[in-house]
């Protein structure tokens, strides 16, 4: 059950990269291993790949702020798989929850109906990053035998900690093929990235555009910039007061927003210490006062934008920040792309193009799986034809 703190350790018979058995256990803290240890398994890592929140530091500021535990419903069960020898041949972040909050794929309607049916649907596993719907690798293993191993084990831990099911949410292409290959029910969803087209600024970005989308964000900029100054922060330039901002920002809008933010303010201070060189923070002032902050992450291939807040309601300010800060800043960086977050169709009209999500989902109770398998089925389609339409409203030029 997600109260239980003990590490667990189950067995298989499953086969490794070298054709022998496998050792997995559950671990109760992210510090359990070591960060060179899990960092080793993050696929690219060891060749300059970057991943920002799959690394230890990231998970580790969230398990030891609080901000992930579990007296917040986010009980960590991460997997560690050893060969024979004890050495590490995968790892996959997990945590046992016991509502559905800060996953932004939404099972709600599911919950529902197994609930109704006078059957438990929490506690459930959920492996993802909590809090963070960007896509990456979730099954941590340099092998396709490690990566089943890994899935195995979670059915396994469901029935050995009496969860109803195991969902794997913003998948990368390959974990993804591995979990349909295992039977896992397969749903798609949809953000908005910018897609760097070798861009040599913003102003050649905006050169793609048709002149009127061109125009319009043009305005919005200026009214946007009109009396305030911006600034992107990132490594020593960053001090603990511009996170003092940030939180003060955070808080404010998050509030006004949807009740009660995720994240505290030692979870702050924890990336401050330990991430400043991967984070890009926008801050924006007013005759001297700071009014609005966006945090982003900076990856190998994007730039992840997060969490923002403003103290002031100044038309576009928000776009400012989060939108085109945010893709001068991956432009400047050479990112591939910029990923803005869920959600949002009013990005698609300022250079974020539609990108399809994928999650997957083993669910114990056959009945729930074959009536939400059906209702996926659906869903892909619905959300497939959602993405052709939007494409056909993108601002670029055509050609």
């Amino acid at each position: 059950m997600p109260g239980r703190s003990d590490e667990t350790e189950t067995s298989a018979d499953s086969s490794t990269a070298t054709g022998g058995s496998f050792t997995a256990r559950l671990l109760p803290s992210i510090g359990t291993v070591t960060a060179q240890a899990w960092d080793a398994l993050i696929p690219g890592h060891n060749s300059g790949g970057s991943h920002p929140f799959l690394t230890h530091r990231f998970l580790h500021a969230l398990e030891a702020s609080g901000s992930a535990s579990v007296e917040t419903g986010w009980a960590p069960r991460h997997i560690w798989l050893e060969d024979n020898a004890g050495n590490a041949i995968g790892a996959a972040p997990l945590y046992a929850k016991s509502h559905s909050q800060g996953e932004y794929v939404f099972d709600h309607g599911w919950a529902d109906a197994l609930e109704r049916a006078g059957i438990p649907y929490y506690p459930k596993l959920q492996c993802s990053v909590p809090f963070t719907p960007a896509s990456g690798p979730r099954l941590l293993s340099s092998t396709v035998e490690g990566k089943r191993a890994l899935l195995s084990t979670m059915a396994q831990a469901c029935a050995q900690l009496d969860c109803s099911g195991a969902h794997l949410t913003f998948l990368t292409d390959a974990d993804r093929a591995v979990t349909q290959e295992a039977g896992f029910l397969q749903r798609t969803d949809r953000q908005f990235h910018f897609i760097n087209r070798d861009y040599a600024d913003f102003e050649a970005f905006l050169a793609s555009l048709t002149s009127r989308k061109r125009k319009n964000i043009r305005k919005e900029r200026a009214a946007a910039q009109d009396g305030v100054t911006i600034r992107r922060l990132t490594g020593d330039d960053l001090k603990p007061e511009h996170w003092d901002i940030f939180y003060q920002c955070y808080l404010d809008t998050g509030h006004r927003k949807w009740g009660r933010p995720y994240l505290n303010r030692e979870f702050f201070a924890r990336i401050h210490e330990t991430m400043a060189d991967d984070i890009v923070l926008v801050m924006a002032w007013v005759d001297g006062d700071p009014v609005a902050t966006a945090l982003n992450f900076i990856g190998s291939d994007a730039l992840y934008g997060r969490n923002w807040g403003a103290l002031i309601d100044k038309p576009f300010l928000h776009f400012e920040l989060c939108y085109y800060q945010a893709i001068e800043a991956g432009l400047e960086l050479g990112l591939p792309r910029v990923e803005a977050g869920a959600q949002g169709e009013h990005k698609l009209a300022r250079g974020y193009e539609p990108v399809a999500t994928h999650s997957a989902h083993y669910l114990a109770h056959p009945g729930l799986a074959d009536a939400v398998g059906d209702y996926l089925e659906r869903e892909r389609n619905a959300v497939d034809w959602d993405i052709k339409v939007l494409e056909g409203h993108t601002p670029f030029r055509k050609t």
